[in-house]
């Protein structure tokens, strides 16, 4: 199974149409989105070509292929706007590695909820990266809207044994290859 996991869109119309090319150039089976989908939040500039509901129309035409988290800034009003299921998390078998999927807020590589996963990958800081620790692999998207910290507009793409990190267009930025 090929998957995109893309996090922290926070309303921006001009990104929602990079997840339309993204799908395109990919071709993933799913597409896991880490929360933080329409509103932009109090501690962030708004979005490049803010319109939720844009951001909804584009979701939604893809929602056959999506699997998503509920992000801090995700509210009931977003559910009712969405032809999708928001959870509260998603753990899942990839290619024979258990992955738990978070938006970041409440679990991350500094707050495990529990120990039976391989890899977990959340959002919510805004940074992408690849890290091992203490035998669990952590992976961030970082935010495909709203980078902070000089980082890169990206997505994770998970295929074969691989986590890869790349920038909107397409370029590797960190890859990282599992142990079988």
């Amino acid at each position: 199974m090929k998957a995109v996991v893309i996090s922290d869109i926070h309303g921006s119309g001009y990104y929602a149409e990079k997840i339309k090319e993204i799908n395109e150039r990919e071709n993933p089976d799913k597409i896991i989105l880490l929360g933080d989908l329409y509103y932009h939040g109090p501690r962030n500039e708004l979005s490049q070509e803010y319109k939720p509901m844009k951001v909804a129309e584009i979701l939604n035409s893809l929602k056959d292929k999506l699997l998503v988290v509920r992000g801090n800034c995700d509210a009931e009003v977003d559910e009712m706007i969405s032809d999708f299921k928001f959870n509260d998390h998603i753990l899942m078998e990839i290619n024979g590695k258990k992955f738990y999927f978070t938006h970041g807020h409440k679990y991350n590589i500094e707050n495990i909820p529990y120990d039976d996963f391989d890899v977990m990958i959340y959002g919510h800081i805004h940074q992408g990266f690849i890290q091992e620790k203490e035998g669990f692999v952590f992976a961030n998207p970082g935010s495909i809207s709203l980078p902070k910290c000089n980082s890169a507009h990206s997505y994770i793409v998970l295929v074969d044994n691989k986590i890869v990190l790349k920038d909107v267009d397409g370029e590797v930025l960190m890859e990282y290859e599992m142990k079988k």
